[in-house]
């Protein structure tokens, strides 16, 4: 249940990771777009005006922003941004004019104070082949021709821009604060969540072990009294099938009680998983010939596994024993190491439909194949051992062969 606890925080996590990321993307890429469409109204405008904001007279060309004052003294807010009636006063630009060729150049307006008139001219130089954008980071600039001359306009934003470049360091700082508070919220809300179902499983746990025991009392005297019968009056066909039904019911309850070797406290030592799946093949030989199934096996040798050994005896069990229930007329098992990884695959014709078959996993579920007699325990067991070992466990039916394969 921890397991699935923190699998609930991470994917919560993340989903307000990628939520707060898309939310903060608009506001900031809406945020420097309109930016620069301000700076291109401020580019646009110099370019009708020839690269200047005054006439070629020299006297300030005030038409453009002069803002109509009510004459009764009354305050009202003039229009911001580009419209601003002081922009003429307040922006930093200049702009270069060159010959069609750009072999010439001179200096039509130059109201800046960060670069010299020779290194605006040799900046601009480069800019010739452009249209507009961003240059050295915080600057837009327009190029623009007129009868035969090619003007290049550059005006620093770097004052307006700041509000946005802050804008945006706040939303980055913003979101990993929302993200640390966020998990820890997750962390009292999720054990909340997730407190009736730990104590479900704590029951559930606690129902198999009583189970356990209250069954193996009633089989072991059943099969006390069977010897006994046997041993006064011989065996016959009643006595055999009824240490066969003991038997059966002693491998079910064997199975309950196997839920702990799932709660990751057993000791984990190297398994050898080869040798482990070729002795479970060996031990349903003769099963497979008496039903006439073909069975094939292609096991590297040497392949080991850290865990527990008897999880890992139990899961090549299930998975050759659920062929010997379901295979028609041919099952294969694989096993190979690959790029630090196990890979185990267990196939048999099965008279399934083709698509994912996962809930074969689940526990007390069986397959349109199984037998009335089937508890649907077996894959549920091998299911529950790979994710203690942090692997992964899929099946599908393809071509009318189930197909179960691992990867540890």
């Amino acid at each position: 249940m921890n397991k699935a606890e923190k699998k609930f925080r991470l994917y919560a996590i993340l989903v307000i990771f990628i939520l707060l990321t898309l939310l903060l993307a608009v506001i900031n890429g809406v945020n420097f777009t309109m930016a620069a469409e301000d700076a291109d109204q401020l580019t646009q405008m110099l370019a009708d005006r020839h690269g200047a904001f005054e006439r070629r007279d020299g006297a300030p060309d005030e038409s453009q922003f002069r803002a109509e004052l009510p004459g009764n003294g009354e305050f009202r807010m003039g229009p911001m941004g580009p419209g601003s009636p002081e922009m003429n006063e307040s922006l930093r630009y200049f702009t270069v004019a060159f010959s069609e060729k750009g072999d010439r150049a001179e200096t039509v307006s130059f109201h800046v104070s960060a670069v010299t008139e020779d290194e605006a001219v040799t900046w601009t130089s480069g800019l010739l082949k452009q249209k507009t954008g961003w240059t050295r980071g915080t600057y837009r600039y327009r190029v623009y021709k007129d009868h035969g001359t090619v003007f290049v306009t550059v005006i620093d934003q770097g004052r307006e821009l700041l509000p946005s470049f802050r804008i945006l360091i706040i939303s980055a700082i913003g979101e990993v604060i929302a993200l640390i508070a966020g998990w820890f919220l997750l962390l009292a809300i999720g054990r909340k969540i997730y407190a009736p179902l730990e104590e479900a499983d704590r029951k559930q746990k606690l129902f198999i072990a009583n189970a356990n025991r209250e069954f193996r009392i009633p089989l072991t005297v059943i099969d006390g009294n069977t010897e006994l019968t046997e041993r006064r009056y011989g065996p016959d066909d009643q006595t055999r099938s009824t240490h066969r039904q003991v038997a059966k019911m002693n491998e079910l309850v064997d199975r309950l009680g196997s839920a702990g070797i799932f709660d990751g406290n057993t000791a984990r030592v190297g398994v050898p998983l080869s040798e482990y799946l070729s002795a479970a093949i060996d031990r349903e030989a003769e099963q497979f010939a008496a039903r006439g199934i073909e069975v094939t096996a292609d096991i590297s040798p040497g392949v080991t596994v850290t865990a527990d050994p008897e999880a890992m005896n139990r899961l090549t069990a299930e998975l050759v024993g659920n062929a010997v229930k379901f295979a028609l007329t041919k099952a294969s098992f694989t096993l190979r190491g690959e790029k630090g990884s196990v890979l185990i695959e267990a196939a048999n014709d099965a008279g399934l439909p083709d698509g994912p078959a996962d809930q074969a996993f689940d526990r007390f579920t069986t397959l349109q194949n199984a037998k009335e007699s089937d508890a649907g325990l077996g894959l549920s067991f091998v299911k529950e051992t790979v994710r203690a070992l942090n692997g992964r466990a899929s099946a599908s039916v393809s071509g009318g062969i189930f197909t179960v394969r691992i990867v540890l």
